[in-house]
């Protein structure tokens, strides 16, 4: 059976998936966490002069958190655990009611690499945010969470395709719209259902940030439940990992070697292309700020980056015992077998040799396996947001991952041990002497 303290951070895992289902609900539920141990959210607006302890910023999908105790030096290098809170998924266009032959549907987006196939037949909800008229010509967003299930992309049976096991035959465009009601289209229907549920008026509604979800619960899998399965694992993993670590460093004694920070940028599934991803200067801005705010002077923010490391965690791939051509014959991550480092000598990943020393080192004091993961040669490399991280900032990153099956599917599977192997090993970096 899997040790009990990995257990444990399972369960907690499972816990925290169950309450993030967007981007807008992950970072809601890392401050919440934050808070609990002490941190406060900093305003981009408030004046940070002084500012010491637990602290945190929001934007939309994003978070950047940071411990710095009292009377640490401005000029202190930064350990950086960089991940992202969003997942590929459909999301709901600005005019979303439409249908047909007698049929309401919903019009639907896909977001990021979707296999397609995977969200066929499921029960989806529907999950996101609101933009809200408020007073004074403001506005105010506020979450919505709709766990019921609300609709489905029905597949097409198949006495009416026989092909369909020869291959996904699947129009992106026309055919992954999912119903919802019986009837002709009622413009406003859905956002008046969605409102309701965030208890909000529906004239006050301005905009919408709004996706589907797998209702599912996750859970485990396996004779001795040795697998995780759910939605979102890439990368609430490391996410839920990275706020583990941080709150642990916060609680650890004596001055530290390093400001430890957690960075958990949107829109990653994308390209990091926006005011909340990893191409953005959020993490620039907010690191600087901190060291001022610390009485930094114009050297100590340099100082306190040429001394800094990330690294970037994100998902990984395990080795697929039914297609095992498509790996590296000799890179063949296993679950719980401990997270992976990830090369790839063209940059897709930022990792090193120096990177590798660093992250095996954590390894070591965590008391935590690694194994180590390349490309097939003939197969396209994905990336991260290490290498943007690292060209960014000019900051030393390595990349790193829990190893899994199904990435990017509606349902996705790690191994039950690996999660707590990250946050240990993830704790044991920020913390490093």
């Amino acid at each position: 059976m899997t040790p009990v303290p990995h257990r444990s951070h399972a369960d907690d895992l499972l816990s925290f998936i169950r309450a993030s289902p967007s981007p807008y609900h992950a970072v809601a539920s890392a401050a919440q966490r934050l808070e609990k141990a002490g941190f406060r959210e900093l305003r981009g607006t408030d004046d940070w002069t002084g500012t010491t302890g637990g602290s945190f910023v929001v934007r939309g999908g994003a978070l950047i958190a940071w411990y710095a105790p009292e009377g640490v030096p401005a000029h202190t290098p930064f350990r950086i655990i960089g991940t992202h809170t969003d997942s590929p998924n459909l999301r709901i266009k600005p005019a979303p009611d439409n249908g047909s032959a007698g049929w309401r549907q919903v019009a639907v987006e896909i977001y990021g690499g979707v296999p397609l196939n995977t969200w066929l037949d499921r029960d989806l909800g529907i999950s996101g945010r609101l933009a809200l008229r408020g007073s004074g010509g403001r506005t105010e967003s506020r979450l919505v969470q709709i766990d019921e299930p609300l609709l489905r992309v029905p597949q097409l049976a198949i006495h009416l395709d026989r092909s369909v096991n020869d291959g996904l035959a699947l129009d992106r465009q026309r055919h992954i719209a999912p119903v919802w009601s019986l009837g002709e289209p009622d413009e406003g229907a859905l956002l008046r259902r969605v409102a309701a549920a965030a208890e909000a008026d529906p004239d006050e509604v301005l905009g919408w940030d709004l996706m589907l979800h797998d209702i599912q619960p996750p859970g485990y899998l396996g004779a001795e439940r040795e697998f995780l399965v759910s939605s979102r694992l890439d990368n609430l993993v490391s996410v839920h990992a990275g706020v583990t670590a941080l709150v642990a460093a916060s609680g650890a004694a004596g001055e530290p070697a390093f400001i430890p920070v957690l960075a958990a940028f949107d829109h990653e599934e994308v390209g990091s292309g926006s005011d909340t991803g990893a191409q953005s200067p959020l993490l620039e801005h907010v690191l600087s700020r901190s060291v001022t705010a610390r009485g930094g002077s114009s050297e100590d923010w340099p100082r306190a980056l040429a001394g800094a490391f990330c690294v970037s965690a994100d998902m990984a791939h395990a080795v697929h015992p039914n297609y095992a051509e498509r790996h590296d014959p000799g890179h063949r991550p296993l679950p719980n077998g401990g997270p992976t480092v990830k090369v790839n000598v063209n940059q897709r990943y930022a990792t090193d040799s120096t990177g590798i020393a660093v992250f095996a080192t954590a390894c070591e004091r965590a008391g935590a396996p690694w194994q180590p993961f390349v490309s097939n040669n003939a197969m396209p490399c994905g990336t991260s947001i290490g290498p943007l991280t690292a060209a960014r900032l000019g900051v030393q990153t390595v990349d790193v991952g829990v190893p899994g099956l199904s990435m990017h599917s509606a349902r996705e599977l790690c191994g039950s041990d690996d999660p707590g192997y990250l946050a240990a090993i993830l704790g044991a970096f920020v913390t490093a002497g």
